[in-house]
């Protein structure tokens, strides 16, 4: 072999490699965790009951909801904060819940979906499944055409609908196996 034909075997080695790790990474965007795995166990404490609230500031982030970078999700104030590393929220909003609410805890993002229909038959984006109730899968995400949901008492539903820029915030923010803490 030649040291020009060596140089080449090398770059398509290089390139096919590149393009391995580029589909591995694509598919564990949608690939679930094994089952079961969603629940989080850790040993910083949660406060799972309602807790007091700043309502001078109603963004702010509510105390015992956990450490480190994760995502909380209020049930009672239907808000969702994208916190940081350094324990403080990058981002608050306010979300519309679905009929089927998780219980609080913890749990890990166990899969993505860039582009869906939900079960309400609405086109959504940037899905972030966290967990399932009943057969029903809880998670956050986007009406495609910005519309909130119709929600019908009849229908169980767990799509926890954002606004697009704060869904954009969610799918960025909350990949594979990011921690999401379910409070009151």
């Amino acid at each position: 072999m030649t040291r020009s034909s060596s140089g080449f075997v090398a770059g398509l080695t290089a390139a096919a490699l590149a393009g391995v790790g580029f589909l591995a990474y694509q598919a564990s965007a949608n690939a679930p965790l094994r089952p079961g795995s969603e629940r989080l166990s850790s040993s910083t404490p949660v406060t799972t009951s309602k807790v007091p609230r700043d309502t001078r500031h109603p963004g702010a982030l509510p105390a015992g909801s956990g450490a480190g970078r994760r995502v909380v999700y209020s049930l009672e104030d239907d808000r969702v904060w994208l916190v940081g590393t350094d324990g403080r929220a990058r981002r608050s909003f306010t979300v519309a819940p679905g009929t089927v609410d998780p219980a609080p805890g913890r749990y890990l993002v166990r899969s993505r979906s860039n582009a869906i229909t939900g079960t309400d038959g609405t086109p959504i984006e940037h899905v972030v499944r966290f967990t399932s109730v009943d057969g029903v899968t809880i998670g956050f995400s986007t009406a495609v055409d910005g519309s909130a949901p119709q929600t019908d008492p009849e229908m169980r539903t767990g799509g926890i609908r954002e606004t697009r820029p704060d869904g954009d915030a969610m799918w960025e923010f909350a990949t594979i196996g990011e921690k999401v803490v379910v409070i009151r």
